[in-house]
This record gives structure tokens, C-alpha cells and sequence, in this order.
């Protein structure tokens, strides 16, 4: 049963990443279980969930995405209905992480590697999930126009992205002096990075850079959106770079826009 589950989601095209992810949570739900899918009822559901937020310790995020990988297989492939009475946890309502723009230049004032420079540039420049970034080939870009395309961001869809003045400068010098002919920019050999690789990249030149707050790649995304948006960028012009599909996501970076914080003045200072 799993093998059609795997043939179905690649026919509707999911990335494989959630291929990988709706695998392996469905053959961890069977292994809880110890039952054929068209057996499992409501309770076993119900336990397992239990037993990822009460056991397992898993975060509300992490244990919806478990959920949404049984309900898929089972409402679409098995045709059991003992998943839908489940609810989802309710979701924590954390602001994302923003870097200033000293930090930034912290970060990437730290990093010798060109390669690795690059890759923080690209994300923090064109707000680029980390799997866009990796992934991104030469011929994706435009330097004349200084736009770029994801061809297959989240959800299988297609947008533009702006390149820096700036990055299309280091870029440049980064290809003169690349030693393989891979198509992918960040590339080892034939194939490109892997993600576990750029955020590891993040994570320690951000640590090198003694920076407190937790930098992860997701981070330099948020912090792209945010600094538009302290700039005066329209939010649909960013909901578009960001390729979000509905503006409520986008609306998130007004919560954690400081600077425009900072311009109310306090009741107190004007008695």
C-alpha cells in the first residue's frame, strides 16, 4: 500500500522531500500499530497522536505534518475514514526570527569560502527558501534583467526573483573561478548541495559571527521580507517575491517590522 502511496504523490507532483516525509510517517503510524491500513480504526489514530505530543515531545508543527501524512493516505489511497476525526493541535504562534542589518553584515563578514558567502547572499538578497537556493542552476538567472526564476518553489509553482546589484558582482567572480561545469550554482560535482548542507553552513557562521538569536537559512528569508518592508516595499509586491499565495502569510513580517515599531512615540513622552 505504501508503494502506491509513493506512485500517487508523485503523479500529483509532490517534491520529494514530501515524499520522503509522508513515507516514513505512515510506516512509523503501521509500525505504532501493528495492523493492516483497512484495519486501523479511530483509536488507533487517536493514540498515536497522543503518544507523538505526550512521548515523543513533538512539536505542534511536526506533529501536523504527521497528521496530514496519514490523512492523505488514508482518506485517498485506503479509503479508511478513521483518520478524519482526529484534529490537528492547535499551532504556535511564534514571530519568526529577524536579523538586523548589522548582524548581517556580521555574518557575512565572517565567511572566507566565496561559495558559502554566496549562498548566504542569495537567500538574504532574494528570499529564497533553502531548497530554491540550492537548487538554483546558471541558466535560472538573468543578469541583464537582474531576475531570476525558481522553477519549482513550493507547491510546484513558478516565480521571479531579484538579483543585488551587488550579488550579481560576487556571482560572476564566483563562476570565473568554479571548477566543475555543473548547471547547479552550489554544486558538488554533478549534483547540487544538499540542504542539510547550506543550513549547516548558516548555523556555524552565525555562531562564528557570535550572533545570539537562533540563525537558521529560514531566517535570512525573514529577514529579506522584513527589511523590504522597513524600506517601504508594498506587501503584495513582497507576497509575490516571496512567492506566498496568500497575503495573510506575508502579513506576519508587519509583526516583527521593529523599526516601524520604533516610530510610535509613547503616550507618555507628550504630556
Amino acid at each position: 500500500m505504501l508503494d502506491k502511496l509513493e506512485t500517487e504523490l508523485k503523479i500529483r507532483g509532490f517534491s520529494n522531500r514530501t515524499v520522503e516525509n509522508y513515507l516514513f510517517h505512515n510506516k512509523k503510524f503501521l509500525d505504532f500499530t501493528k495492523k493492516e491500513p483497512k484495519d486501523v480504526n479511530e483509536d488507533d489514530a487517536k493514540r498515536y497522536i497522543a503518544y507523538l505530543m505526550s512521548e515523543r515531545k513533538l512539536k505542534p508543527s511536526s506533529v501536523n505534518l504527521a497528521l496530514s501524512s496519514l490523512k492523505f493516505f488514508y482518506n485517498d489511497i485506503v479509503k479508511n475514514s478513521a483518520l478524519n476525526a482526529v484534529k490537528a493541535p492547535k499551532l504556535e504562534k511564534k514571530l519568526p526570527t529577524v536579523l538586523t542589518k548589522d548582524e548581517v553584515k556580521k555574518l557575512l563578514n565572517v565567511i572566507k569560502n566565496p561559495k558559502h558567502r554566496l549562498l548566504i547572499e542569495f537567500m538574504y538578497s532574494s528570499g529564497l527558501r533553502v531548497s530554491e537556493c540550492v537548487s538554483l542552476k546558471v541558466d535560472d538567472l538573468d543578469f541583464s534583467e537582474k531576475m531570476g526564476k525558481i522553477r519549482h518553489g513550493k507547491g510546484n509553482k513558478e516565480r521571479y526573483i531579484i538579483l543585488s546589484d551587488n550579488l550579481i558582482q560576487h556571482l560572476n567572480e564566483y563562476l570565473k573561478n568554479k571548477k566543475d561545469s555543473s548547471a547547479y550554482i552550489f554544486s558538488i560535482k554533478d549534483r547540487h548541495i544538499t540542504i542539510r548542507q547550506a543550513q549547516k553552513v548558516v548555523k556555524e557562521s552565525a555562531k562564528k559571527a557570535g550572533i545570539k538569536k537562533r540563525v537558521f537559512c529560514h531566517a535570512l528569508r525573514s529577514t529579506f521580507a522584513t527589511h523590504l518592508l522597513e524600506a517601504g516595499t508594498d506587501i503584495r509586491v513582497i507576497q509575490e517575491l516571496l512567492g506566498h499565495s496568500n497575503l495573510s502569510t506575508t502579513q506576519i513580517y508587519t509583526k516583527v517590522s521593529t523599526q516601524q515599531l520604533k516610530k510610535v512615540k509613547s503616550p507618555l513622552d507628550t504630556l
